[in-house]
């Protein structure tokens, strides 16, 4: 996806839009226009603005079933700088939504008018469904268009989306043949097992744990084909993160990473490296830091267990996902009233 530079400002009849992804873990934005002159057939955003920042709203929810006060605070200091983005950038139409944390949470809906009354922003609690299709909808595009089958997987802070892609009978691309999201995911598997230290029994039940909840998942795609270009799709912090290790980069670097394709041996080499790490090299390590050192472990254990269910030759890693599928979702419903009109 071709990224404007600060420069760049979009002409003034053209529509700027915005997606806001309020997970457990992060909240992310991202600011776009249409792009009229993509460099390949699918891209179609010109990055105007963008945001993240680790907020762990849905820190202790797992246990208490609320959203705390400190991860309440935490998130409106940064959705307050996302709504002066959004000001400052002349966006014209948005879909701001929140998932996990908000779905879990007693207080979720309390949460929501919260925000509403202290930033004006309207966030909206999406459903396990739309979560899914959106993740789908936003890395699909670097799908192998060769292979019969994908399988996409995003694993978030307290849910995990899994999405079985297959090949559109009669069309180009894939479509949406099954979907699951687990109640598992790195902050929850952390808070329940610890991520500072984890060690080779610890590792294992986290595994194991993961591996129970995507049994029913694994029964339902048994009968898909899976032919020989059959791989796996990831979006998340977890395989970006591996994908950055794997590069041995001292920082990350998004450029570098989306769309890069992970052999299942070089997958498993990176996650032996950050198991070798302690918590204090993880922090120091420039595609991790020290606000994700105690999730990143969680994040492996899971994508092992996919591994494990999904044996595949390759992983493409995508640093993009739902944010970029809201995006083109507005995008195209805005061009097709243009068309009715």
């Amino acid at each position: 996806m071709p990224c404007a530079s600060e420069r760049h400002e979009p002409a003034r009849h053209d529509p700027v839009y915005a997606a806001l992804d309020l997970g457990t873990n992060n909240c992310r934005l991202l600011i776009a226009r249409r792009e009229h002159r993509a460099r390949r057939k699918s891209d179609m955003l010109r990055v105007v603005d963008a945001f993240s920042r680790i907020v762990r709203l849905g820190e202790g929810v797992s246990q208490a079933r609320r959203i705390s006060e400190g991860a309440i605070e935490r998130t409106l200091a940064a959705l307050d700088i996302c709504r002066d983005k959004m000001s400052a950038r002349g966006v014209t139409r948005a879909r701001l939504v929140a998932t996990q944390a908000c779905r879990a949470a007693e207080n979720g809906e309390e949460f929501v008018q919260r925000v509403l009354d202290r930033t004006g922003l309207e966030l909206e609690i999406i459903d396990r469904e739309t979560e899914a299709r959106y993740a789908a909808r936003g890395c699909g595009a670097l799908a192998d268009p060769q292979a019969d089958s994908v399988l996409l997987f995003d694993i978030g802070g307290g849910s995990t989306e899994l999405v079985w892609l297959a090949r559109a009978a009669g069309a180009a691309g894939f479509e949406l043949r099954h979907w699951t999201s687990l109640e598992i995911g790195v902050v929850s598997l952390a808070e329940h097992y610890g991520g500072r230290s984890v060690d080779a029994t610890t590792f294992a039940a986290m595994t194991e744990r993961a591996l129970a909840a995507l049994s029913p998942f694994a029964a339902m795609t048994a009968v898909e084909r899976r032919c020989q270009r059959f791989h796996l799709l990831g979006t998340s912090g977890t395989v970006t993160t591996l994908a950055g290790v794997h590069l041995g980069l001292e920082r990350y670097d998004r450029w570098r990473v989306d769309g890069l394709w992970l052999s299942d041996e070089d997958a498993t080499k990176a996650i032996d490296l950050l198991r070798a790490m302690d918590f204090d090299q993880r922090s120091a390590n420039g595609c991790i830091g020290p606000q994700r050192a105690d999730l990143v472990l969680a994040g492996c254990a899971i994508f092992e267990a996919i591994r494990s269910v999904f044996p595949a030759a390759r992983t493409r890693i995508a640093d993009r996902g739902l944010r970029e599928g809201i995006l083109l979702e507005l995008m195209e419903e805005d061009g097709l009233r243009a068309s009715e009109r």
